[in-house]
Parts: structure tokens; C-alpha cells; sequence
């Protein structure tokens, strides 16, 4: 195989941009060197050249439902899925994620091991993005998410669901710490387990090495999940039952206990937001545009932000759409380079790929974006792709 040269007018690593011209070299499936547009391109390498282009890592997508065919009662629907059309949905949603130049997926809400299967599967060389999974989000009885088969009750059954996904090799343990607007018989204002119980499966996932990630709207459900030592809180709306918000106390928290959180932003911008969520909107007050000016709050404070749509939930929610959630981040105060890295190089040390994923530089994956125009001036940008590697 020749080597690969990509050329472009400016290029963002993964923290820092070159707005002065790149070249990446590629050979095989690893990026062997950045250099600047004048560099000498060997004899024998294949050249893309792209004028008015940027190039960057491939996208980082750190929440995504990859058995949820985009329908608004996606969920609901997995118990009538047969395994064939589970895997088609399963692979659409990988296609479409790649398309919009998302790189590496983490699924955290596999249904009945799924993903997981198709995770090794991919890893034989497939061309699809690569995932991180999660196997079936942790629940309570007839908790959110329950039809994915995650049901447990009491220590001892929380023990041994947490024991399985390390034997079945998950790469993250997501528990439902709070009821989901996805699931209408639950309660987003409240939790689903105890704080001795969400203590449980920090500990025992900890012990077999694996990092936790807590769902959590209810602002009960998050001061649990930073009380238990999560790692990552997703969502994170601090909901109440009359009202939302995230107060500087909460954010101190976040911010010195290390926890990172997903904002689950974006949005596919021709689909009105499922009726759950508007139900809840009205409910609590909450607004998206609110949702934005409170994590920006807490990035500037210091609370570190990951990008992850929630893909596959909704049509509002379609796979594809991912570059609205980092375009979201921005709009609502996030400079543009820190919302870029909370697709890529944050995105990618949150999802353990860091060493080898989310950076433009020697030695990573050869896992490229290249957008036309300027995304350094304008996110937009990304919604324009031109090639992904």
C-alpha cells in the first residue's frame, strides 16, 4: 500500500490549530507525520489535495443508541425487532454516524449485547466507525431503558450485573441513576436507585477496572452520581419537579471531583422534538437555549464538557446529525476550539481510546475528517464533509 498525503488549507490536532497550510501523511492505518502544505510529497504517495479545506481527527461520538432506528418511539419499539433487522438497524446507524465523519462511537444503550456482538465483529476490519460499548444500560425494575434487558434489584443482583458485562468485555458501565423522558412510566425529577446502591456498581465496576457513566436529568439523581464517585455523568440537566438548573455549587462539584459530562446536545434541524421532551420542557421550564448557557457556565468553570447527540432516539435525534451537538456547544458560549476537542481529544481520553484516537499527530490512528471551508471561523463547516479517512 503507497502512502497517503492529505493536504489542506489549515488543520485542527485534536487542542491547537495550523491555519498556515497542512499536510497529514498517512501509511497504512496510522497517521506517520503533520507537516506544513510545503512539505515534500514522495514519489509513490497518492495526494488528495483539498484547497479550501480543513482537516481534523474523526469525531469522537460519545453517546449514541446504535439499535435505535431514529423513529420517535425507537425504544419502545427494540422488544419487536427480530436479531436480523436489530443488526441492519445497527449497521445503518454506523454508516450514517461515518458519513457525518464520526470516527468512534460510544454506545451506551445496547440491546440485549447487540452492539457488543457487532463491536467484535468490526474489529476484523469492517470500514465502519469504532465502538465503544457498553452492553445494556444498568436499571431498576422497569426502569428506564428496561425492554434493553438491564433489570436489577438489590446489591447482589447489581453485583453480578456489573461482574457480566466485564466478562462479556465492555469497555464502560452506564447506569440509569434517574428515570428517561424515553420512557414514559418514569420519572426524569427522580432516582432509580439508592446512593448505597449506586455506590455498588461504582465499586464493583472499579474493581474490574471499568470506568461508570451515570444518566442522570434529575438534579437528585446527579448530586447521587457525584456522591457514588462516578466517572461521567450523561445528561446532567438537574432537573426538579417544578424546575431545571445547575447551580455553582453543583459545578464546583463536577469540576473538583473530575467528572466528566456529556450535555447530550444536537439536534436534527428539520424535526420538531419528540412530544416527551416538549412535555418536559414545559414541565420544568426548561429550554434548549438554557440547556446551552448552563454548560457553558460549567466549562468555563472548569467542569470538563464531552460531545454525544444521544443518536438514534427520535427524529430529532437522528444518526448523522452529530455535528450539531459540537455546533450547539459553540452557540452557546464554548470557544471554538474547546468545542471541537470535545469531539475529538477530550471525547477520545473519556472513551479510553486516548492514546490512539481524537489527535492529529505521528503515531495515532489514521482516523481523518477533512470539511470544506474554514471550521477554525465557523462550525458550520463541519456539516460540509469532503472526505473521511
Amino acid at each position: 500500500m503507497s502512502m497517503l498525503a492529505i493536504r489542506t488549507a489549515r488543520a485542527f490536532d485534536g487542542v491547537d490549530w495550523r491555519t498556515d497550510g497542512a499536510v497529514v501523511f498517512v501509511d497504512g492505518k496510522s497517521v506517520v507525520g503533520v507537516e506544513s502544505e510545503r512539505a515534500p510529497i514522495p514519489a509513490g504517495t497518492q495526494l488528495l489535495d483539498f484547497a479550501d479545506a480543513t482537516v481534523l481527527p474523526g469525531l469522537v461520538n460519545t453517546h449514541v443508541h446504535l439499535c435505535g432506528d431514529s423513529a420517535n418511539d425507537a425504544l419502545e419499539r427494540l422488544p419487536e425487532f427480530s436479531a436480523d433487522h436489530l443488526q441492519s438497524v445497527i449497521d445503518t446507524a454506523l454508516e450514517c454516524q461515518l458519513a457525518s465523519g464520526v470516527t468512534t462511537v460510544r454506545d451506551l444503550g445496547d440491546d440485549h449485547w447487540a452492539v457488543v456482538e457487532r463491536r467484535d465483529r468490526a474489529a476484523t476490519g469492517t470500514r465502519v466507525p469504532h465502538i465503544v460499548a457498553s452492553g445494556p444500560p444498568i436499571t431498576s425494575a422497569h426502569g428506564h431503558c428496561w425492554m434493553m434487558g438491564g433489570e436489577a434489584v438489590g446489591a447482589d443482583q447489581l453485583r453480578a450485573a456489573v461482574r457480566e458485562r466485564a466478562e462479556r468485555g465492555v469497555d464502560v458501565v452506564k447506569v440509569m441513576a434517574s428515570g428517561g423522558v424515553m420512557t414514559p412510566e418514569t420519572d426524569v425529577a427522580a432516582c432509580q436507585f439508592t446512593l448505597d446502591e449506586l455506590r455498588v456498581v461504582v465499586d464493583e465496576s472499579h474493581r474490574h477496572g471499568l470506568a461508570v457513566t451515570a444518566h442522570a436529568h434529575a438534579l437528585l439523581a446527579v448530586e447521587q452520581a457525584i456522591d457514588a464517585g462516578v466517572d461521567a455523568i450523561e445528561h446532567c440537566s438537574c432537573v426538579t419537579a417544578s424546575g431545571f438548573g445547575m447551580s455553582d455549587e453543583i459545578i464546583r462539584r463536577l469540576r473538583d471531583a473530575h467528572i466528566v459530562v456529556c450535555p447530550t446536545l444536537g439536534k436534527s434541524l428539520d424535526a420538531v422534538p419528540s412530544p416527551r421532551l416538549l412535555e418536559m420542557f414545559a414541565r420544568t421550564g426548561m429550554s434548549y437555549e438554557g440547556r446551552q448557557e448552563m454548560f457553558s457556565r460549567a466549562h468555563a468553570a472548569g467542569v470538563e464538557l464531552v460531545s454525544g447527540d444521544d443518536a438514534g432516539i427520535s427524529l430529532g435525534k437522528r444518526h448523522g446529525v452529530f455535528p450539531e451537538a459540537i455546533i450547539d456547544l459553540h452557540q452557546g458560549g464554548v470557544p471554538v476550539p474547546d468545542a471541537l476537542a470535545s469531539a475529538t481529544s477530550v471525547a477520545a481520553r473519556a472513551c479510553g481510546v486516548g492514546q490512539r484516537k481524537g489527535r492529529l499527530r505521528a503515531g495515532f490512528d489514521a482516523d481523518l475528517l477533512v470539511v470544506h471551508g474554514d471550521a477554525s471561523r465557523d462550525l458550520a463547516a463541519l456539516r460540509s464533509v469532503a472526505a473521511v479517512v
